[in-house]
């Protein structure tokens, strides 16, 4: 009976503290068209972080050299956000760091890896939260078979905002998965606004609503509200086990546009798309609140490759497409369209083995390209 009152005790802050939260979510969106000064925070990362991180670097101080110049684009580098130093601090995000993460506008961030076990949160899981970084956006583009799809993931509820915050009584461990009404209501709008602007007249929601009624149940029916302010949007329901299959279907995966998915759905299914894209390698990833806004690869830390000795031998294509996100996201079109195109020009082949080209040749050649593009435009 202690151990229940015990366990009824921790779940009891947990909810106090779930509604503190919700209370704190609405926040001003910044403008980019309109500020004088753009911060982008460099953070290295661990295992491969560095090495694409230096090349992603590399390239966005060519595309934004005259406006870093004339002081209108900062770049920050932000130090101690590595294995090393969350684990000698105990915090998954150092305070020292988080504050200086907080004195940026958008982030380009490299993969940081995640001990297994324990009760360290993931940095990426408090870095969301810290930043309320609700939306985690994913395209994956595959114009040969009319591939299109662009994944909105809400990022700061699901499975993962109470992560670290489980119980255990003996022979029995539970952990807490979290739905709210305005979560729900701001990632939903984020993709039906998307889709809007952008020619879409398709967003399915991706749940397992059939088993978890309370919290899933309330995420499909939130979004059906918030459908019905774009007529002309189709919403169709799917559950994410169909919805893995669908996507290696041939004969009706390219009639897909836009998903919106809880956070752990969002998170599986987004890597199975990157890998029919071409690996987890090629995808970007944008995670977007209202203040501040962060951009990654979609994979992690690599420590094999780093353990083998081919850390050099990383493919820099998924940060290099979250910095086109990024570009976009501070109304650097330009800048992102000519990156872009680099990208699709670009014959380096990265294999993660010696028998492809490193992380540096791929940059030197997307550098030339770059040139050669900025020399015409």
């Amino acid at each position: 009976m202690k151990e229940i009152d015990l366990a009824c005790a921790h779940f009891r802050q947990v909810l106090q503290e779930q509604i503190a939260r919700v209370q704190t979510m609405a926040a001003e969106k910044t403008d980019f068209s309109h500020k004088d000064t753009v911060t982008i925070g460099l953070i290295p990362g661990d295992g491969i972080g560095p090495i694409i991180m230096q090349q992603a670097e590399r390239v966005l101080k060519k595309l934004l050299a005259e406006e870093i110049a004339d002081r209108k684009i900062k770049l920050k580098n932000i130090q101690g956000l590595t294995i090393e130093n969350r684990l000698a601090v105990n915090q998954p995000v150092p305070e020292d760091v988080l504050k200086e993460i907080k004195t940026c506008d958008v982030l380009l961030k490299g993969p940081t890896t995640t001990p297994m076990g324990g009760k360290m949160e993931s940095a990426n899981v408090t870095l969301r939260r810290e930043l309320d970084l609700y939306a985690n956006v994913r395209p994956v583009c595959i114009p040969e078979e009319g591939i299109d799809w662009v994944f909105y993931r809400e990022n700061t509820e699901g499975e993962y905002v109470l992560g670290s915050k489980g119980y255990e009584l003996p022979g029995l461990a539970v952990d807490f998965k979290v739905t709210t009404d305005m979560g729900t209501r701001r990632i939903a709008h984020a993709a039906f606004t998307y889709a809007k602007n952008n020619g879409k007249n398709r967003v399915s929601i991706v749940t397992k609503a059939n088993i978890m009624k309370k919290t899933d149940g309330k995420f499909t029916a939130v979004c059906h509200e918030v459908a019905e302010e774009f007529p002309g949007i189709m919403a169709d329901d799917w559950y994410i086990d169909i919805m893995t299959a669908n996507l290696v279907n041939p004969a009706i995966r390219n009639q897909f546009q836009v998903f919106v998915l809880p956070n752990l759905y969002g998170d599986i299914i987004t890597d199975e798309a990157a890998q029919i894209q071409g690996g987890v390698g090629t995808a970007g990833s944008a995670n977007i609140g209202d203040r501040y806004a962060m951009f990654e690869a979609i994979h992690g830390s690599a420590p094999r490759m780093v353990e083998e000795g081919l850390a050099e031998y990383a493919n820099p294509t998924s940060i290099l497409k979250a910095e086109a996100m990024l570009l976009r996201h501070i109304c650097r079109a330009d800048a992102a369209q000519k990156l872009e195109d680099a990208l699709r020009l670009c014959k380096c082949t990265v294999t993660g083995t010696t028998d492809g080209a490193t992380c540096k040749e791929f940059a030197d050649e997307l550098l030339s390209l770059l040139l050669d593009i900025q020399e015409r435009s």
